[in-house]
């Protein structure tokens, strides 16, 4: 169902880090393909390490200084940068700056209703020793 998708009314979900804004997933345009969403991260804040199984991913930053591991290795991505995740690969997003993150992901194919599917492994070695 092709459809407008305004930021007024976009569904928000606030989670222990910061917040997800849904831009397309199955529940709002019945897109099955990808899903795209706008993540905020508020300073000192992460997502921690998880995976998501049958799912690539693309992050991009559109303000903010992320901490962005994949896997073992870490980087700093600013404004402009992303990072793109194969499937099953676990990653992690931790805000270092002093003021909100804002990032673009994307992640396809869509799975299952909410269109997410997300493996945390923040509880498991060697991802609860990394930081």
């Amino acid at each position: 169902m092709s459809t407008f998708v305004k930021q007024a009314g976009m569904t928000v979900d606030t989670v222990d880090w910061g917040t997800i804004g849904w831009r397309t997933r199955p529940a709002n345009t019945n897109c099955k393909t990808f899903v795209v969403m706008d993540v905020e991260l508020e300073p000192t804040f992460g997502h921690d390490f998880h995976k998501h199984p049958q799912q690539d991913e693309l992050i991009t930053v559109l303000a903010g200084t992320i901490e962005q591991w994949i896997e073992g290795e870490k980087t700093i991505l600013e404004a402009g940068d992303s990072v793109y995740l194969d499937k099953d690969v676990v990653h992690a997003s931790f805000n270092v700056g002093d003021v909100t993150a804002r990032l673009l992901v994307v992640l396809a194919p869509s799975i299952g209703e909410e269109g997410y599917e997300l493996v945390d492994v923040s509880s498991e070695e060697p991802w609860a020793s990394q930081r």
